[in-house]
């Protein structure tokens, strides 16, 4: 019998007695083995912590208990999530070898699901990059094809996903950043509702956008772990406090009387194979009973701008705790501030400098409203151009990245060509609305084109209906 490749039929077969958590680690593992050298999508594989899992797991179902939803399914975790008593890097020199002392709360829930953890993802350092090129410990290569990037800030996290080196795992998306690599990758990835899944234990990037979900090789299971993942946590104060998400009864309704929209102001620039795609996507949704209808999101050409004054001003915020004195590497010199400048220099990369600079310079004396404070403004009209779309539409659909896979260092010197990659994922941050990457179909050079669905808050439900029937209506070749 074959290893099940999904994360609800791992967990259907372990909880059953029909395989073993062990069995399939162990063919997870082999797999790791034999690409990762390639691939790179691992700072760290907990080889000996993922069997010692995965026992627990057989030991339960050998005495007759539920180890829970996600029984003996491999995951992968962002190097930026909390690990007690393993490294959690952020793909930074800085906090390199840095071991917290507690577990993020997804990394709670998922483990008391019965989930194995396989691993630490590589990521563009402290989640700051499209391309997983920025990483303190090299490059991710897209699986599909190695000399290609895949994607990030999650690179690694969609690299695992795709190459499979793990069932499913999690990513961060700040402005995109796991929307897009599940899109290079051929893989599918959500940000959900900003608050439904708690933060607590992620290193924060900029706080009023970072959202943690999943990769998976398929919707269901994407649902299954939001399931798993949401819920109120009291350690989040950004928490929204109501019960998880229910999802998984969503995915086998029809799309039926759903209003999907079309931007019509939608930023140009895209490869003309995503443009095809996306169109094919409008018109499978249609003939599946979907209403199409256009909207407008005027607003929406200004989120790039605004995104890069707001994030990287959090982000100098959040990244001033880093100073050689608490955790971390530490470079000594003659005197404190010395220590400081010394301890950064060598710790933070040149992408991660940049924006901290651009942030700590937004948010300086004279400089503040005409930079921070406008771009909250445009902030809000991004969330208000939504707000009058969803009047019109239950959700929307784009395309995921404008572009497919671009080879490894095409972009690494043009930092404006790189942001313009998020152009389509960055303003659903901006407003806090869940959105998800489905694979549909190829682009240039046969690599994976992926299909973005977008909702209103707390609008998981109707996206992942459409999610599904996007997956049902994939032309082949989409992973």
């Amino acid at each position: 019998m074959a290893i099940p490749s999904t994360a609800s039929s791992i967990a259907e077969s372990v909880r059953r007695g029909e395989r073993t958590a062990t069995e399939i680690l162990e063919s997870y593992l082999a797999n790791i083995e034999r690409r990762e050298k390639d691939i790179h999508a691992f700072n760290l594989v907990t080889t000996e912590q993922a069997r010692a899992m995965a026992a627990k797991v057989d030991a339960d179902v050998a005495a007759g208990r539920d180890p829970g939803a996600l029984a003996g399914v491999p995951i992968a975790l962002k190097d930026n999530m909390c690990t007690r008593g393993v490294p959690t890097t952020c793909s930074s020199r800085i906090l390199e070898g840095w071991k917290p002392p507690y577990d993020a709360t997804v990394v709670t829930r998922l483990a008391a699901a019965g989930a194995v953890f396989v691993g630490k993802t590589n990521l563009d350092e402290f989640a700051m990059g499209s391309s997983t090129e920025n990483s303190a410990f090299g490059v991710t290569h897209n699986p599909h094809d190695t000399s290609r990037v895949a994607g990030g800030s999650s690179g690694g996290s969609a690299a695992a996903v795709a190459a499979e080196f793990a069932a499913a795992s999690l990513g961060s998306d700040t402005g995109g950043s796991i929307r897009q690599p599940a899109a290079l990758c051929g893989v599918v990835g959500v940000k959900p509702t900003y608050g439904t899944v708690s933060r607590y234990g992620l290193v924060a990037f900029a706080s009023s956008l970072d959202q943690i979900g999943p990769f998976t090789t398929d919707v269901r299971d994407s649902a299954l772990l939001l399931e798993v993942m949401s819920g109120h946590d009291p350690l989040d104060s950004t928490s929204i406090p109501q019960p998880p998400l229910s999802l998984m009864s969503s995915l086998d309704q029809d799309v039926k009387g759903l209003r999907i929209g079309r931007i019509t102001d939608l930023p140009g620039g895209s490869d003309p194979e995503v443009e095809a795609r996306v169109a094919e996507a409008f018109a499978a949704l249609a003939a599946a009973g979907a209403t199409i209808v256009d909207v407008e999101l005027p607003s929406m050409k200004y989120g790039l701008t605004a995104y890069y004054l707001i994030a990287p001003a959090e982000a100098s915020s959040n990244l001033a705790r880093y100073d050689g004195v608490r955790y971390g590497l530490r470079v000594e010199s003659s005197d404190t501030n010395s220590m400081y400048g010394a301890t950064r220099a060598a710790g933070f990369g040149d992408e991660v400098k940049r924006r901290i600079m651009l942030g700590t310079y937004a948010l300086s004396a004279g400089y503040y409203d005409a930079y921070y404070g406008k771009a909250l403004k445009v902030r809000r009209l991004i969330s208000d151009d939504f707000a009058r779309a969803y009047q019109k539409a239950d959700v929307i659909i784009t395309p995921t990245s404008p572009i497919v896979a671009f080879p490894v260092g095409a972009k690494v010197d043009d930092p404006l060509s790189m942001y313009l990659c998020d152009v389509f994922t960055i303003p659903t941050n901006l407003a806090g609305h869940p959105a998800m990457s489905v694979p549909f179909g190829t682009g240039a050079d046969g690599l994976p084109v992926g299909v973005q669905v977008l909702a209103p808050t707390l609008g998981e439900a109707a996206m992942f209906r459409v999610a599904a029937q996007l997956e049902r209506s994939a032309p082949g070749g989409a992973r």
